[in-house]
């Protein structure tokens, strides 16, 4: 007997993860593979046929929009195989009732085959590529299980990608390591033909050692209602000042050169908060609890990075996906990104478009001592703040029915004033940003 569904109030969006935490890579920072020890009386990690097809029925019927949007990830999906996935899209022609679906799929890429990408042109699936930037830069963390790099493979699969005409995009985690290259790391995105990118800052805490014992190498996110431990991150989490710079890089490169041909995601969504749109991202959101996470066996989670017992909503065989979504406890998550924003973060003068980032990331105190600032509030800070007069002039453009790549022109001309003031000597940096002196480019 299957449950009634009841309809959520407004679209929300799940993390599904029919193959749990398992994964053909050993990335040594992945948070998500000790997911396993949620489960340890698990001998079968792909998602049974029952819990697909409810899953598929109730987050459909769930959805009061008429598009709805999956997203596949894991561990890593290809380990099913394309049959499983076939499965998925024959189920959800069966229970779309008109409505228009379309589905994401999040990969590492090393499996991907002639049949992977046909199915994927196929039946439209939009791809997401992990991807950390040039080899030495992937290979420093994102290791097989052999602990052998694995940027070879991943460039394989992209090409096969390409071959069929599939659509994608890429995602960039940006570590220790890569946040010292943000130029290189843009330009070879920008060389492998990703038109999308998506950049996602490493910040990670090593568990108390009690938790270590059970296998649990990484910390809870901190709790607003519990005084938090203070904690080392890891040695592979990015640094905040470094992450800022590599924003600012990046946007300064982006901003000149390719405003309207290459999507920054990061940037859009900050676009959108100049504009007063609001944030199209859950982490740059006022509020959260609309984006959820669930695990093979039909586990509902409040979030990707609460995938903890405490952030458990209950099971999609056994309760109503919609009321896990309204439920007082998914409320209380959603309304505590803000309500427990300390006074530092809510006189900010760039609250507008970070409210204070994602609560996973607040462990810090601030200057006078509150507990709950971001551990990467001075990037944000330093860059929200650099980008503020650009920002300003594309929400303009756009105000005005103009493409707000007018910008790049905008920018052109000021180098030009500032070449015929004499602001700019030989040996200086050349103002377009290409990073060579100002006699071996602009002003050759």
């Amino acid at each position: 007997m299957s449950l009634s569904v009841i309809s959520a109030g407004s679209p929300f969006h799940v993390m599904t993860k029919p193959i749990g935490p398992i994964c053909n890579l050993d990335c040594k920072y992945c948070f998500y593979l000790e997911k396993e020890n949620l489960y340890p009386d698990n001998r079968k990690w792909s998602m049974p046929d029952d819990v697909l097809e409810t899953y598929i029925r109730q987050y459909i019927q769930s959805q009061p929009q008429s598009e709805i949007s999956f997203a596949w990830q894991g561990g890593e999906p290809t380990l099913l195989g394309v049959r499983f996935f076939q499965k998925v899209v024959d189920l959800q022609q069966k229970h779309a009732n008109g409505k228009q679906i379309t589905n994401a799929f999040q990969t590492n890429g090393v499996l991907l085959t002639d049949e992977w990408c046909r199915f994927f042109r196929q039946h439209r699936f939009l791809i997401g590529l992990s991807i950390d930037g040039p080899a030495e830069l992937h290979d420093a963390y994102r290791v097989d299980t052999q602990q052998n790099p694995t940027f070879s493979r991943v460039m394989k699969g992209l090409e096969l990608l390409k071959k069929h005409g599939c659509e994608f995009n890429t995602l960039t985690v940006v570590h220790r390591t890569n946040s010292q290259k943000p130029i290189e790391v843009y330009r070879f995105l920008k060389e492998i033909g990703s038109k999308f990118i998506q950049f996602i800052p490493l910040v990670e805490r090593w568990a108390p050692v009690r938790l270590k014992v059970r296998g649990i190498d990484f910390a809870e996110p901190p709790h607003p209602s519990e005084k938090d431990d203070p904690l080392s991150v890891t040695e592979w989490s990015v640094r905040s000042r470094d992450y800022g710079e590599f924003l600012c890089k990046i946007f300064d490169e982006w901003v000149r050169r390719d405003v309207g041909k290459i999507f920054v995601q990061l940037f859009d969504v900050a676009l959108g908060n100049w504009i007063g749109a609001g944030s199209s991202l859950c982490v740059f959101a006022e509020k959260c609890g609309r984006a959820m996470a669930m695990e093979h066996n039909g586990d509902l989670y409040a979030c990707d990075h609460y995938v903890y017992p405490k952030y458990h909503l209950g099971n999609i065989m056994n309760t109503s996906l919609g009321a896990m979504v309204e439920s007082p406890m998914m409320h209380e998550f959603g309304e505590n990104k803000s309500a427990t924003l300390p006074r530092y973060c809510q006189e900010c003068e760039v609250r507008f478009a970070c409210h204070g980032e994602c609560p996973k990331h607040r462990f810090c105190t601030t200057p006078d001592g509150e507990q709950g600032l971001n551990y990467l509030c001075p990037a944000y800070k330093r860059f929200f703040n650099h980008i503020d007069l650009p920002m300003r002039i594309m929400a303009d453009l756009i105000r005005s029915g103009r493409p707000a790549a007018l910008i790049m022109d905008w920018y052109q001309q000021q180098d030009r004033i500032k070449i015929r003031r004499g602001d700019v000597q030989r040996n200086d940096p050349c103002p377009c940003g290409s990073e060579k002196k100002f006699k071996k480019c602009c002003g050759s």
